[in-house]
């Protein structure tokens, strides 16, 4: 207790709480260290690439497929045609046919190569192919061809060349009629061998125009050209021209081959 007349001391005042410190924002991190990778203390060794194995060569070297065999033709029943002691009642008619169309013409000896296998036995030689129509030497054919070709000239080809050139057909160049030898790049032989095939390779007219077979004849040419390849295409069961393969590039080569059910083939 304080002695008398003496005030008591006041008691200390108790201090306010102390402010508490706001607290520190976050630290942002560096972007820049997160953009920019870390380089690392060693890099890393490639995996390593296992090594190629060669192939191991087979036992046996692989055959090569094996070429089909050839196949060997059976002999044209033609090839064995051999000239009776008297000539057929067929092969007279069909002269007396020739006379009649105007056509002018020579027997021939029969031809024959048994190694080759060509016959023709009773040959003819033409000297025209109609009245007033010439065709150039050394046309050997049979009969049969010989008229269809005649016919062909008269029916189709002098019509032809008077619609279109405003003349008469003066004479065809034959390029080949009777030759002893097979196909070209096969062994079956040609209607040539048998007198049954004849090639053109132009016509003259009367005024002295010469219209030549070829790949690209003058336009008034081929319109011609055109019109007589197309018509022979029934008379002659086989027409190949210009465009059909190179060997007939400038002839027309007409034939008489007898084909399945009648047909023709025509290029």
């Amino acid at each position: 207790m304080p002695p008398a007349g003496q005030s008591a001391a006041p008691a200390p005042e108790t201090p306010a709480a102390a402010p508490i410190p706001e607290p520190r924002p976050a630290e942002e991190p560096d972007r820049e260290s997160e953009l920019e990778p870390q380089t690392p203390v060693v890099a890393p060794t490639p995996p390593e690439k296992p090594a190629e194995v060669a192939p191991e060569p087979p036992a046996t070297a692989p055959t090569p497929p094996e070429k089909p065999a050839q196949v060997n033709l059976p002999p044209d029943p033609r090839s064995a045609e051999l000239p009776a002691d008297k000539m057929p009642q067929e092969e007279l008619t069909c002269r007396d046919r020739l006379k009649a169309l105007g056509v002018e013409f020579e027997e021939h000896k029969a031809e024959h190569d048994a190694a080759i296998g060509c016959s023709i036995p009773y040959p003819i030689v033409l000297k025209t192919l109609g009245k007033s129509i010439g065709i150039g030497s050394g046309a050997e054919l049979n009969c049969r061809m010989a008229e269809a070709a005649a016919r062909f000239a008269a029916d189709v080809i002098q019509p032809a060349a008077k619609a279109d050139f405003g003349a008469d057909l003066k004479s065809i160049t034959q390029a080949s009629a009777f030759v002893c030898r097979p196909r070209h790049g096969g062994e079956k032989l040609s209607e040539h061998a048998f007198g049954n095939a004849l090639d053109i390779a132009s016509f003259t007219l009367a005024d002295g125009k010469k219209i030549e077979i070829g790949p690209v004849p003058p336009e008034k040419d081929a319109e011609f050209l055109n019109t007589v390849r197309k018509a022979a295409c029934g008379p002659f069961k086989t027409v190949l021209g210009p465009g059909s393969d190179p060997d007939h590039a400038l002839h027309f080569h007409f034939d008489l081959e007898p084909r399945r059910h009648g047909g023709t083939f025509c290029q």
